[in-house]
């Protein structure tokens, strides 16, 4: 039945994850002999998941400069285009700063740090350096978008679908015949997504089972206070911030939007990338949630590339947990510091690896606090890493929402319907194309 496949699958996914939470603490805890280690651990649950990964990466590039070039030929008006980016931005850089205050907030009435030996570490930290401002700005424009595409390059991919999209609206006929080309093939790259999602109750066993497997829980209990602080912070931000603001801006039932944001939340917490999740945020956003594609392909893939609100939470935190264990008081300007870094540093490095470490040395840096800290919360940094990704993606469905409801364009039929999302649901939306060239 079309109304039980998308809850059929959710509670599959629920049950992979726990089952895999589960199995993984077990073998930590139990400790996998060499064969379990080498040929199930390491070996056929590294597989599945590794290959699951791939195929949701797969599905990125292309999924989003095919629906950002749909959804902006939809719009055909610039200032359109101009209100919806502007209206994106601004929120998403609001949350960042309202996240990473809640964070030093609690941060400082729990007091994570007080106590603990910053002599018993014995990992080390190399950050990179994060580009200038007016680099960014530059590497914006791609000098190849093949190689943008290649590279896996969001803001550069965005840059050129924006274009090509606005170049496809002002072509007249010959823009229309390419227009049919992108829009059937939007359609069967949506079928691809749809199954790779078929496939994601093995995908994420097979990773939330590998990850316990190696990390375990004993990790945890020198860096209690932080680690408890953080999630703590991460949950406000999750289950009081975003509905608030669902509520105040959009007039939406923040319960039916924790509901439908279940598949997304579980793909990235299992794969801690708001970039691999993109193509399951998209199609939440838009199937599940009645986004409409002309501003559902704009606003998830820039709030993967930029929005960090789980991050800039986990800086806000980090920096009060190595500040005490150093025994460096921070002033009130200190604080501001942290929140203006923390917030223009979610833009500033969008595009550089291992981003929530990079930026958190700009942070420290900021405040004069010691690099070498990091080193003390590595250990935690994968497990907390799955739930701040959890935060960053339910933050750019709140946005994608709430621009939605103020350009009059989110179709509540579609938001308040329990049942919507199914994959026979979203076939009779946007049935295979046809159309000629």
């Amino acid at each position: 039945m079309p109304s039980s496949s998308p809850h059929r699958l959710t509670r599959q996914i629920v049950i992979a994850m726990l089952a895999g939470i589960a199995l993984g603490v077990a073998l930590n805890q139990l400790g996998a002999g060499p064969w379990l280690q080498t040929f199930v651990v390491d070996g056929l649950l590294h597989v599945i998941g590794s290959v699951f990964v791939a195929a949701l990466k797969m599905m990125v590039v292309p999924l989003v400069f095919v629906s950002l070039v749909v959804g902006v030929t939809a719009l055909s008006d610039l200032k359109t285009l101009g209100r919806i980016g502007a209206k994106a931005l601004a929120l998403y850089l609001a949350t960042t700063a309202l996240a990473v205050t809640i964070a030093l907030a609690l941060a400082g009435a729990v007091g994570p740090g007080h106590g603990f030996d910053a002599g018993t570490t014995e990992a080390g930290f190399s950050g990179k350096e994060a580009p200038p401002l007016t680099q960014m700005l530059i590497d914006l424009v791609p000098t190849n978008p093949v190689a943008a595409m290649a590279e896996g390059n969001m803001l550069q991919i965005i840059v050129f679908a924006l274009l090509f999209g606005v170049a496809v609206t002002m072509s007249g006929t010959r823009g229309r015949h390419v227009l049919n080309f992108f829009t059937d093939l939007d359609v069967v790259i949506m079928h691809m997504v749809e199954w790779i999602m078929r496939l994601a109750p093995w995908g994420v066993f097979a990773l939330i089972t590998r990850t316990f497997a190696s990390q375990g829980l004993d990790i945890l209990l020198p860096l209690a206070a932080y680690f408890l602080t953080l999630t703590a912070a991460l949950a406000i931000q999750l289950f009081v911030t975003y509905p608030v603001l669902l509520r105040l801006l959009a007039s939406l039932n923040p319960i039916t939007f924790l509901k439908k944001m279940r598949d997304p939340a579980a793909f990235a917490f299992s794969t801690a990338s708001s970039g691999a999740t993109i193509p399951v945020t998209l199609h939440t956003v838009e199937y599940k949630m009645g986004v409409p594609n002309s501003i559902a392909s704009f606003t998830v893939p820039l709030g993967a590339t930029i929005n960090m609100d789980g991050t800039a939470m986990m800086q806000g935190v980090a920096t009060v947990f190595i500040a005490n264990v150093y025994g460096i008081d921070l002033t009130l300007t200190d604080y501001l510091l942290v929140v203006l870094t923390a917030t223009l540093a979610s833009v500033g490095t969008a595009a550089i690896p291992a981003v929530g470490l990079v930026t958190l040395t700009m942070v420290l840096g900021q405040v004069g606090l010691p690099v070498e800290g990091i080193a003390l919360i590595i250990g935690v940094d994968r497990l907390l890493d799955m739930m701040r990704t959890t935060v960053n993606v339910s933050g750019d469905c709140v946005v994608s929402c709430i621009v939605a409801k103020s350009e009059k364009a989110l179709d509540l039929d579609v938001f308040n319907d329990p049942a919507a999302g199914s994959v026979e649901a979203a076939t009779r939306r946007h049935p295979l194309s046809t159309s000629s060239a």
